[in-house]
């Protein structure tokens, strides 16, 4: 009887005392399971990460069917950590990410709207989701979302050079739907660009896109072309990727009637592979000489 009433005096301090530290963590069990779940999470992402690194480097020589029985194992990792976890919306969003790995796009569209409505604050669902839409032909749908993570992550250049790519090439459809007309289409799609290169200067493709970007503007500043794609062939790596920007930037020289120069930049071009597009050129270089 006495061990009884201790029992339950040590339980009542103990309830009072939690009461107490409710106010300074409310979440003290919480955070626990959230943290075993993290650490769950992370040696399923983990798994994941080197199942399809070994992929990769086997290339055409993968086991298909190893790899398949291994990614099925790691979905059942993510059900058996989501049914034990599930408002656990950084599962759901690294879950929806694998599904769309192996194209099971149906699934991780379901797995990422469980995501995004647990936590509409990740980016990186954001755009797994802007990517999904657009690639499934509904750039309309697509856009929000794409803006969404460029907001969350404004200093993440993959996100807008994502939203760069939906604005130019579904170009046609964003006019139609007369949300948006050319000139913000063009300056939201541009902007996009220059802010990814601006972010990765490292990343000679977003550099080059933008460059290129100049050619998709109803209204181009050929000027800022041109230094555009002269930066460009400091940075290209290789003589024929030089020499690639030195077409571009004598085209742009054309343009903009700087026919010397562009005479100058196409003598430079001497690659084989590269004669025909020079060939194109060398016309509009006549014409600009006739004017």
């Amino acid at each position: 009887m006495s061990d009884l009433c201790a029992w339950s005096w040590k339980s009542a301090l103990s309830a009072t005392a939690a009461v107490l530290l409710l106010g300074l963590a409310p979440s003290a069990r919480a955070a626990e399971t959230v943290n075993l779940a993290e650490m769950n999470l992370k040696k399923i992402v983990e798994r994941q990460r080197e199942v399809f690194a070994m992929a990769a480097k086997q290339g055409e020589n993968l086991d298909e069917g190893s790899f398949r029985q291994q990614v099925q194992s790691i979905t059942h990792d993510y059900e058996l950590l989501l049914r034990n976890n599930p408002q656990f919306a950084a599962g759901y969003a690294a879950y929806g990410y694998l599904l769309t790995k192996v194209d099971m796009r149906k699934e991780a569209m379901a797995i990422l709207l469980k995501a995004n409505q647990l936590d509409p604050d990740v980016a990186l669902v954001k755009n797994q989701l802007g990517n999904l839409l657009a690639e499934d032909g509904r750039p309309l749908q697509a856009a929000p979302y794409f803006l969404a993570a460029v907001k969350l992550e404004p200093n993440e250049p993959m996100y807008h050079y994502q939203l760069g790519t939906l604005l130019v090439e579904a170009r046609e459809d964003f006019l139609k739907s007369g949300g948006w007309k050319r000139e913000a289409l063009d300056g939201a799609m541009h902007e996009a660009f220059r802010r990814a290169t601006e972010l990765a200067p490292e990343r000679f493709e977003f550099a080059y896109r933008y460059a290129e970007s100049f050619y998709d503007l109803e209204k181009p500043d050929w000027n800022a072309a041109l230094k555009a794609w002269s930066g460009l062939e400091e940075k290209a790596p290789t003589a024929i990727e030089r020499q690639t920007m030195r077409l571009h930037a004598a085209n742009i020289c054309l343009k903009l009637g700087k026919r010397d120069h562009a005479k100058a930049l196409l003598d430079t071009v001497d690659d084989p592979k590269l004669q025909g597009q020079k060939q194109r050129l060398l016309p509009l270089l006549s014409g600009a000489a006739k004017k």
